[in-house]
């Protein structure tokens, strides 16, 4: 899932993600396998079928974005509809996960047609096929009667609602960071971690010294530039002005601001210095990971919610780790990219939006087996109270999340959708070799906000 989330609202943004800090433990996309989860007893079945219309068969939709879990089954097209039947003998959950990018195209299609799964993925505030925008279209419902919403975290459920209702449940938690190979790093000599930015330069200078790729990036997908330019970002733009996204939007301030410049120059740097993997913009997503987990490059930008695919079986074996991009300058904290996951919207049009309601409630009840079954599968952070971290590869991250407190939202979430895309667009043509400069970058940027915000 490209974690491409953005929310307007500027004013709140500071405020409830200072209230994630409080609610997080371990778990966007649902790729991992899990264990297979006990079947309920029949009784339980069967008394969940009476509160199904009276046991009328009835068969649900659900469609998600991301890839199928490299290993086992998959939660969303494996588990979810096996444990679903289970509970509910007379539902049929029907599933299908798109790649992103075909995601967000399919999915506004058959929502505009009225032909929209009962359950789709949905987005943060102000991202692509984000929550704000879905529930204005009236195709996101008002979830309010869900009876879990005490255990979600405030900063989370604020992250999904609009005008003050919940209209979708988010997936947890996502860093971003560096997935980093720890044998290639000791392979070239790199015996700290980095610290600020020209300790960062300096180790992927060893890595190049050594015959080593620095950096795996997808550039074919130009949302997977967003992964390391966010990170930056947290440690350029945000640390001294907190509400900057709140000024961009009151007028107060523009994105050709200085340190956007250096936040989009700190990028290009890692390209004009040849750590970047060569013909980046011939790789996909797909290939950028398996360049990484095959063991030819020393690092690859990208969210917790591929851990799955980070860290599945390559051609080389080695130890992974995983750390926030150091863009800060020496002496002063990393700051870590967080953000609010991508989760489960139901379809207001839908006939079935009852039926579906029951499912979520179980999903998320706290102990079913579906709900075990979320937790083990879910890569995200947990955002459901009492949850633990599942992945220790996260653990130094997150626990910098939870007790400096000193983190930034993914910008994005704060734009409308298509300044994000201008940005991809037009440092594309840095990559390419054009003459388009940091400034022309953030100029087109900031053309495009003000042409977008005031609509």
């Amino acid at each position: 899932m490209k974690t491409r989330t953005k929310k307007r609202t500027g004013a709140m943004l500071l405020a409830l993600m200072f209230t994630l800090l409080a609610g997080c433990g371990s778990g966007n996309n649902a790729n991992t396998a899990a264990n297979s989860a006990n079947a309920t007893n029949a009784p339980e079945a069967s008394a969940a079928a009476d509160t199904t219309a009276g046991a009328k068969k009835v068969t649900l939709t659900m469609m998600v974005s991301g890839t199928k879990a490299p290993d086992g089954q998959d939660f969303a097209l494996d588990i979810m509809p096996k444990l679903v039947k289970e509970k509910f003998p007379n539902v049929t959950l029907e599933t299908s996960k798109l790649p992103d990018e075909q995601y967000f195209t399919s999915i506004r299609t058959k929502l505009a047609s009225g032909q929209g799964p009962d359950i789709f993925w949905v987005f943060p505030r102000n991202a692509s096929l984000g929550v704000l925008d879905m529930a204005k279209a009236g195709y996101a419902a008002d979830l309010s009667d869900l009876t879990f919403w005490d255990k979600i975290s405030q900063g989370a459920k604020d992250d999904m609602s609009y005008e003050g209702k919940p209209y979708g449940i988010a997936g947890g938690l996502d860093y971003l960071g560096v997935y980093y190979n720890q044998e290639l790093f000791k392979q070239a000599g790199i015996t700290e971690m980095p610290q600020d930015w020209t300790s960062f330069l300096e180790a992927c200078q060893k890595l190049k010294d050594a015959g080593i790729t620095p950096i795996s990036v997808a550039d074919k997908d130009p949302w997977f530039l967003q992964f390391g330019m966010y990170q930056i970002a947290a440690n350029v733009v945000y640390p001294d002005e907190m509400d900057f996204d709140s000024k961009l939007q009151a007028g107060e301030k523009s994105l050709t601001d200085p340190k956007w410049v250096d936040t989009i120059s700190k990028m290009k740097e890692l390209y004009d210095k040849g750590y970047v993997v060569k013909n980046s913009l011939g790789l996909g997503s797909a290939q950028a990971a398996q360049l990484f987990v095959d063991g030819k490059a020393g690092m690859i930008f990208d969210g917790t919610w591929d851990y799955a695919t980070l860290t599945a079986k390559g051609a080389a074996d080695f130890t992974r780790g995983f750390f926030s991009l150091p863009a800060n300058e020496a002496g002063q904290p990393t700051y870590v990219s967080a953000a609010t996951a991508a989760g489960f919207a139901l379809n207001a049009k839908s006939e079935n939006l009852d039926i579906a309601k029951e499912v979520m409630n179980y999903l998320f009840d706290g102990q079913s087996d579906l709900f075990k079954a979320w937790t083990e599968s879910n890569n995200s952070i947990s955002v459901y109270s009492g949850v633990p971290l599942n992945h220790d590869l996260f653990k130094e991250v997150n626990d910098s999340y939870l007790n400096n407190g000193k983190s930034v939202y993914f910008p994005n979430q704060m734009w409308p959708t298509g300044v994000a895309e201008e940005m991809e667009a037009n440092f594309a043509e840095i990559i390419g070799g054009r003459k388009t400069t940091p400034e022309q970058v953030t100029q087109a940027m900031d053309k495009k906000f003000k042409e977008l915000w005031k609509n």
